[in-house]
């Protein structure tokens, strides 16, 4: 928790900047710190302000005895002290505040920060000062929101599941009459999966995992949900397959599979957004597959879930697409429920391509295939819908 002099300062200058109209954003161990990042020792406040305002900043904190500003050839800065803290204002000549992809807003109790979003400090870092911090703030919240998650993804999802696909023995018969459409557009990186040993994480109603069971896979379905467990052990019956299902989230499952086991480990469509920290999950996954194994990755692109809105033929940019905030959104299957049905939200965090491909190569895996891929409606035509990963483990 930020002490309480310093949230008083940074409230203090966020209303002198706000009301001068200056755009800013808190920076460096500051800005975790009202992210919630537990920093330990004395740091000071670095606040980034407009470069073309930065004379206006230096005349508008004159009460506080600024330094004189010292100049380079990419920035300046001045300082003071308040409260035995240290404050710290620069600027970067020629850069736009309001256009930095990780700047966002932080709200603690009453008030509103800019910040350079913790994230920046991840993916794009300069040093690894902040890395360890940041790790086990992100852990420590994807517990609490995994728990959140796994309470509304077991909240009537059987009936859901009924109401979208019908009764198990009813799709276990078209499944079999064509396992191959089932796992469309990434069959032709599983078509050898028979024989293998397959890891479908996050594996939910057990239709893929039937599939390539079909096809000669030895199947695990690693999930949460103990609703989507009950329809997928009733699918692999009917279908006359055996699929293993193991009801765990997916940074807990390490603790029940023998590491470096399987051939393949599959993820796909709507998972990603419910960790905040990619680095964990890969982690998983790295140790699930045995040498020479492959990791399968078909996901949503993020152009269509973070910034472009389909109304019928009509497309608008709606949203940005680097917006590293986290939201609260409506289960996947709430669409397959009565209107009246009242369903937890989910909490979610939508991945760039960069960030996703990031985290992937920097916990060691070989990408070798990055495959976008259109939206087959005819008014759709130009635009990525989905996208698929191959990477090896070496």
């Amino acid at each position: 928790m930020m002490n309480t002099n310093m949230l008083a300062i940074a409230s203090e200058l966020t209303a002198m900047l706000e009301e001068a109209n200056v755009p800013y954003e808190f920076t460096e161990a500051a800005s975790l710190q009202l992210q919630g990042v537990e920093m330990s020792g004395a740091f000071p406040i670095t606040v980034n302000v407009q470069w073309d305002l930065f004379e206006k900043v230096y005349d508008l904190l004159q009460q506080y005895a600024p330094s004189p500003i010292e100049r380079t050839a990419v920035q300046a800065s001045f300082k003071f002290s308040q409260d035995s803290i240290d404050v710290h204002i620069y600027c970067y000549f020629n850069t736009t505040i309001r256009t930095n992809p990780y700047r966002t807003m932080v709200q603690k109790g009453e008030n509103s920060f800019w910040c350079c979003s913790l994230y920046a400090y991840l993916y794009f870092p300069e040093d690894e000062r902040y890395a360890a911090q940041i790790r086990a703030a992100l852990l420590k919240e994807q517990q609490e929101l995994t728990a959140q998650n796994e309470q509304a993804w077991n909240q009537n999802n059987y009936t859901a599941l009924i109401n979208r696909y019908g009764e198990p023995a009813e799709i276990a018969k078209k499944i079999k009459q064509n396992p191959e459409w089932r796992l469309h557009p990434f069959y032709k990186y599983v078509k050898d999966a028979a024989g293998k040993k397959v890891m479908h994480l996050m594996g939910s109603n057990g239709v893929k995992a039937v599939a390539l069971s079909l096809l000669g896979a030895d199947v695990t379905v690693a999930d949460f949900s103990h609703e989507n467990a009950m329809f997928a052990n009733e699918l692999a019956k009917e279908a006359d397959v055996a699929v293993s299902y193991i009801i765990s989230d997916v940074l807990s499952l390490s603790e029940k599979v023998t590491h470096e086991q399987y051939d393949i480990v599959l993820m796909e469509l709507g998972v990603l957004h419910y960790f905040i920290d990619l680095q964990p999950l890969f982690r998983i996954v790295k140790r699930l597959l045995r040498p020479g194994g492959r990791f399968i990755l078909h996901e949503f692109h993020p152009i269509s879930t973070k910034l472009i809105t389909s109304t019928g033929k009509k497309h608008k940019v709606t949203g940005n697409y680097f917006n590293p905030s986290i939201e609260r959104g409506e289960v996947a299957f709430s669409k397959h429920m009565p209107e009246k049905e009242s369903l937890a939200k989910v909490v979610q965090r939508k991945w760039t391509i960069g960030e996703l491909v990031t985290s992937i190569v920097q916990e060691g895996l070989v990408i070798q295939v990055l495959e976008e891929e259109p939206n087959h409606k005819m008014h759709d035509i130009g635009l990525p819908k989905t996208f698929t990963i191959v990477a090896e483990k070496k």
